[in-house]
């Protein structure tokens, strides 16, 4: 079982250190909710709260609501990831767990949400999370819709340069979705959730069974063994769905998913631009070998493609860009839900 928090800590008070005990939830101060903890989020295991650190004790309660209205926005703020042993233990997952959190302690790059902290007690794994005020690029899709091409193109490009990154390091990420796609307050996106990260050499194969259904490329259905080449095919799938709002191989039955994966026809929308289909029809070849990305020049030829033209790789890099997603952010100011809340 993994429940999601968030965590926030004063700026005017710099910690040390982070201390679990220290954390309270921040309350709903009035309405249906009221009494209970502000939930920035809910999925089918997990759920996003509000957090705080308990500095409140000393102060007038005729001063509370005014404190949090001036501070809030000074304030830094984490998610927790809190994952229950019991659960991992039963499902034989503590080899995952530990190969995540020794991923992402090492990783140091702007595109993938960074691990602050780490904590255990005898139930409990606790991750202390990079926090994307944005929110996910899933529920921002569905608002919308579909995405106009010059959002999608960005999406992509702050994937692009997660996956050189986690290539150039030896790991395969399979699990890219909008889900696992968040917004920071740039409108910058960063991977999240390594639960199905893998360490591969190259050359090496892994014939772990693991994604999402509709993102799996057929080498993964086929248990043929799989390296970095799934991570483009997932990569074609992703565009696709952000320019149309649907994965192009989808179905209530996973098993139909897989046969239309295996399939491999690719239907495109009338509106959807010729750069991008002949983007997507090149990462989602069925040949590995095949796969842009996977050829000779690896990720460069992903880069180069003629889709990305309004990207400039280096200013992206540095975080020079102005983000098209801010407008996805701007359309919710996340502060000002929080003066609705106590400590």
């Amino acid at each position: 079982y993994v429940e999601l928090y968030i965590i926030s800590i004063a700026v005017s008070r710099p910690e040390t250190s982070l201390k679990l005990k220290d954390l309270v939830p921040v309350l709903y101060q009035e309405g249906s909710y009221h009494g209970e903890p502000v939930t920035l989020g809910v999925g089918g295991i997990d759920e996003v709260l509000l957090m705080s650190k308990h500095y409140l004790s000393l102060i007038n309660d005729d001063w509370l609501l005014i404190y949090q209205v001036t501070t809030l926005q000074h304030r830094m703020y984490f998610a927790m990831k809190k994952i229950s042993k019991q659960h991992v233990a039963a499902k034989k997952q503590e080899g995952h767990i530990l190969l995540e959190k020794k991923i992402l302690q090492a990783i140091q790059c702007d595109f993938i949400v960074r691990l602050h902290a780490a904590f255990k007690d005898s139930r409990y794994v606790y991750m202390i999370m990079e926090f994307c005020p944005g929110g996910e690029i899933w529920t921002k899709l569905k608002e919308a819709g579909r995405f106009e091409e010059n959002i999608a193109v960005f999406i992509t490009a702050c994937v692009v340069e997660a996956f050189a990154y986690l290539h150039n390091k030896g790991i395969l990420y399979r699990d890219l979705k909008p889900e696992n796609l968040m917004l920071d307050s740039k409108g910058y996106v960063k991977l999240v959730d390594f639960g199905f990260a893998k360490e591969l050499s190259r050359g090496e194969k892994t014939y772990s069974f693991c994604g999402t259904p509709e993102y799996m490329p057929p080498e993964i259905i086929q248990n043929q063994g799989h390296d970095f080449a799934a991570d483009f095919w997932s990569l074609g799938v992703l565009i696709y769905e952000l320019l149309v709002g649907s994965p192009p191989f989808s179905s209530s039955d996973p098993q139909k998913i897989y046969a239309k994966i295996l399939d491999g026809v690719l239907n495109f929308p009338s509106y959807m631009g010729e750069g991008a289909k002949s983007l997507i029809s090149k990462l989602c070849r069925s040949r590995p070998g095949q796969r842009l990305g996977n050829t000779k020049n690896g990720i460069k030829d992903v880069r180069h493609h003629r889709w990305f033209n309004i990207i400039n790789w280096h200013r992206l890099r540095m975080g020079q860009l102005e983000a098209p997603t801010i407008r996805l952010i701007r359309k919710v100011n996340f502060f000002s839900q929080l003066t609705k809340v106590t400590l």
